[in-house]
């Protein structure tokens, strides 16, 4: 090969690739260090890119949570702009610092139950012994004076107990919390209402002081048996003002926050006695008492001399007045006192005559009135603890038999007479055929004696003459306010009434002929004395001819004497219709004598039929105590149109 000449001019040997460059001129096998040589440059290039991916992801993660964060906080402020838009305004907090005050009084004067905060102004927490707040903040929320609002620690403790004993066995919430649940919130279990409530506590911590929240809360939170506020449940339970209160009856109260319709002394005295203990054992772990102090409390315990003795006595009558007292004066804000026509002694008698009731019936009611419609007494089943639903206003059921005086009168003001001969025979009206209860016909007889043995055959063949309508205007006519269908099964009491308006119906009788409006409010009046109703008039005016009001009275005064109510009969004139719903479902007893009328139903709330109890059995012996009771030494009466 000829080499090239360079630019001096001189020949430049050929340059060999270093692969060729071997003594023999084949080509030189590649070193192994050079291999070795290139590992550690990739090995760096690895390590450069390894850098530089975690930069990325670094890079990536801080965007991406500076960006999460700031949608997070954006939501969290919506959220909260949601639940705070419709927050009542706390700055009424000072003005819902009591509820109105309503005290009932019976008719001799005596008080019958009262409502709200029902001594006038509020107690401040520090007119109070030390020991009253001590023993709520002891037992309710021992780290009030240290959170603000919301404890967290509580929550935390609380949440430990619960899984500890597998089952809610204990709350976390302040008294702030309760508080703001109460005067603002509903008592719905939701997560929104939480965290208002939450919201709510602090905001009240943030507004007011410690002890002017906590004046707000001991005036405002329920103790049971209708009283709301530390004052007005001092004054039930124990007869004097919270400001007098001993450390045991201190302890008491505390103890009924956790459950005041049980725990509370008329309920349970017993339960309440055992809660106060807990709450003296709380006051020492809580350095609120010595153990000495606490066991000399725990003697204090005693009877009180107040409303507890009577342990729910005229409770259905309280709560029947208390629904009606805004429609008398509408709504105010002042304190009320309530007169009303309760006789307390009548009440006694009808609830001890329901508590002797062992038929087999699951519940009892009963109301007396007097002839004017002033409602003396009512039980509205066997127990109010149990139930406060009222079967004597609020339970519709069917008369039965009792319904049959519409009947009759509706025949009497078209002419028939106690005389008038009537068939008691199988009769037949739109496919429908009655059958009397002893299941047999007596063929001819009078309207008088169809009357007394509740023939279910005349009754329906009499509502046909006269109209079925026309019966039903007659029972409306006398006070019956529930829908009355015109069925043919009208005439044996198939529509569904109360025993309030069938009672009142019957007063129609015992006063002559005048339209009775069943009532219990006499008068009203407002804290300072100032009259805002008085009852004035006498009902609704005549509804019944006085000859027919003196001729039905004879005819039920024979049902007493020797009819269905027999065993109702009393040591003076009387009269009553007996009354049994189909298959014993429902059973009654109305009556009454110139003095009183009362009204006795016995059934099973769901329905089932009674162990074949009638009218004329359990009602009516019931019926015939109550009213030899009730009656007294009061001397006997004649009865409009029936001789003594």
């Amino acid at each position: 090969m000829t080499g090239r000449r360079n630019a001096g001019g001189t020949r430049r040997s050929p340059q060999r690739s270093p692969q060729r460059a071997t003594a023999k001129g084949r080509p030189r096998p590649r070193k192994r260090s050079g291999t070795r040589r290139a590992r550690p440059r990739r090995a760096a290039t690895g390590r450069a890119a390894s850098g530089r991916g975690r930069g990325s992801f670094l890079g990536w993660a801080l965007k991406w949570g500076i960006s999460l964060g700031i949608w997070g906080a954006v939501a969290g402020i919506a959220v909260i702009a949601w639940l705070a838009w419709d927050l009542p305004d706390i700055d009424q907090l000072r003005d819902q610092a009591r509820r109105q005050g309503v005290v009932l009084l019976a008719a001799d004067g005596t008080r019958l139950a009262s409502y709200g905060d029902l001594y006038g102004a509020r107690v401040d927490v520090s007119e109070l012994p030390g020991y009253v707040p001590d023993a709520v903040i002891a037992i309710e929320d021992r780290r009030y004076y240290r959170h603000s609002g919301i404890d967290i620690r509580g929550i935390l403790r609380s949440l430990v107990v619960d899984i500890r004993a597998g089952a809610f066995v204990q709350g976390g919430s302040t008294l702030t919390q309760q508080l703001a649940k109460n005067l603002f919130l509903t008592p719905e279990r939701t997560l929104t209402r939480k965290l208002r409530e939450a919201m709510l506590a602090f905001w009240l911590e943030a507004s007011f002081s410690k002890d002017e929240l906590l004046t707000v809360y001991l005036n405002r939170v329920y103790f049971g048996s209708g009283t709301y506020g530390v004052e007005a449940a001092a004054q039930k339970f124990f007869g004097r003002s919270a400001r007098s209160i001993s450390v045991y009856e201190a302890a008491l109260l505390a103890g009924l926050l956790k459950a005041p319709s049980r725990l509370n002394p008329i309920s349970d005295a017993q339960a309440a006695h055992e809660r106060a203990l807990v709450v003296l054992d709380a006051m020492v772990a809580a350095d609120r008492l010595t153990a000495a102090q606490a066991a000399a409390a725990s003697g204090g315990r005693r009877t009180n001399p107040g409303e507890a003795a009577r342990t729910g006595t005229g409770r259905y009558y309280a709560d029947w007045i208390m629904q009606q007292v805004a429609g008398y004066v509408g709504l105010t804000e002042g304190d009320l006192i309530v007169e009303t026509s309760f006789d307390p002694a009548i009440q006694a008698i009808a609830e001890r005559a329901v508590a002797g009731q062992a038929e087999a019936a699951e519940q009892v009611a009963v109301v007396v009135m007097a002839p004017d419609g002033a409602v003396r007494a009512m039980v509205g089943g066997r127990s109010y603890r149990a139930s406060q639903f009222n079967r004597a206003t609020q339970a519709l059921r069917q008369p039965g038999s009792a319904f049959k005086p519409f009947v009759y009168l509706a025949a009497l003001e078209a002419g028939l007479t106690p005389d008038a001969k009537i068939e008691d025979a199988p009769i037949v009206v739109d496919g429908w055929s009655p059958r009397n209860f002893g299941r047999e016909f007596r063929g001819t007889v009078t309207l008088r004696e169809a009357v007394a043995r509740s023939l279910n055959s005349v009754a329906v063949r009499v509502s046909e003459q006269v109209g079925r309508q026309t019966v039903a205007d007659t029972g409306h006519r006398l006070g019956l306010e529930s829908q009355l269908k015109t069925h043919p099964s009208l005439a044996l009491g198939a529509s569904e009434v109360t025993l309030l308006e069938l009672t009142a119906a019957y007063a129609v009788f015992s006063n002559g002929g005048n339209g009775v409006l069943p009532h219990g409010i006499r008068e009203v009046r407002d804290g300072r004395g100032n009259v805002l109703y008085r009852r004035g008039g006498s009902g609704t005016g005549r509804v019944v001819k006085r000859a027919h009001a003196e001729t039905m009275n004879q005819l039920l005064n024979a049902v007493v004497e020797w009819g269905t109510g027999r065993a109702a009969k009393l040591d003076r004139p009387a009269a009553g219709k007996t009354g049994t719903s189909q298959e014993f479902r429902d059973a009654w007893f109305v009556g009454y004598t110139s003095d009183l009328v009362a009204g006795v139903w016995m059934g099973n709330d769901d329905g089932r039929p009674m162990a074949e109890i009638s009218g004329g059995g359990a009602p009516a012996r019931l019926w015939r105590q109550l009213m030899l009771d009730a009656h007294g030494n009061l001397p006997a009466r004649p009865l409009l149109g029936v001789a003594g």
